[in-house]
């Protein structure tokens, strides 16, 4: 079973899958983050002060992200390098997925590509307020990778905010689960895991 989890930039969803992450097993579910697969930074396109733009759907390598989804569902085991966002005091580790009866795939953009939204059986939606989700996104950026506040603010006007009315919050009417985290997840959290709980029994 393929499912997908997307949502806003600052809406949860690390938190979210973490905290799924620790219902389950690698045996039992795979997850797969489309943050790996962002295409190098030089080939990120450039607004029109000379800002790269990380929050386009283009800026993900989808062709390989869905190869790699196929090839676990194949029964084949990847590797993959971890995207450490531009912030030069992390090491990238080396990622190793393994087939499993569900998989799991989240990112900001995973319903923008058709090909992927045919294969997803579960689509679900993180929806936050958008003055949570940029105090969220401060809070991220300033201090886990490192980058200046004006800088994590024009991003947000600029790219973040116009790149989720574009390529996300229309996915809110079409998906099968949106999970409210305005406050918290816990119950959306609460009806995923047991629905999970259920598809591994059949």
């Amino acid at each position: 079973m393929l499912i997908g989890i997307s949502g806003g930039s600052g809406s949860g969803k690390t938190s979210f899958i973490k905290d799924l992450k620790a219902s389950f097993t690698e045996k039992e579910i795979c997850f797969l983050s489309q943050d790996d697969y962002y295409i190098p930074r030089e080939d990120q396109k450039i607004d029109e002060n000379g800002i790269r733009n990380f929050d386009l759907p283009e800026s993900i390598d989808q062709e390989s992200f869905v190869e790699d989804i196929l090839r676990i569902k194949n029964g084949e085991q990847i590797q993959r390098k971890e995207y450490v966002f531009n912030n030069e005091l992390a090491v990238p580790k080396m990622l190793t997925f393994s087939p499993a009866p569900i998989i799991i795939v989240e990112g900001l953009f995973v319903f923008s590509y058709k090909r992927l939204w045919d294969l997803l059986e579960l689509k679900i939606l993180i929806d936050t307020k958008e003055n949570i989700k940029v105090i969220r996104r401060i809070k991220r950026d300033g201090i886990e990778r490192n980058y200046p506040l004006d800088d994590v603010l024009y991003r947000y006007e600029h790219h973040v905010l116009p790149s989720y009315e574009k390529h996300i919050q229309p996915f809110k009417n079409e998906v099968d689960l949106v999970i409210n985290n305005n406050d918290n997840y816990n119950n959306g959290l609460a009806v995923v895991v047991a629905f999970l709980k259920s598809q591994l029994k059949v």
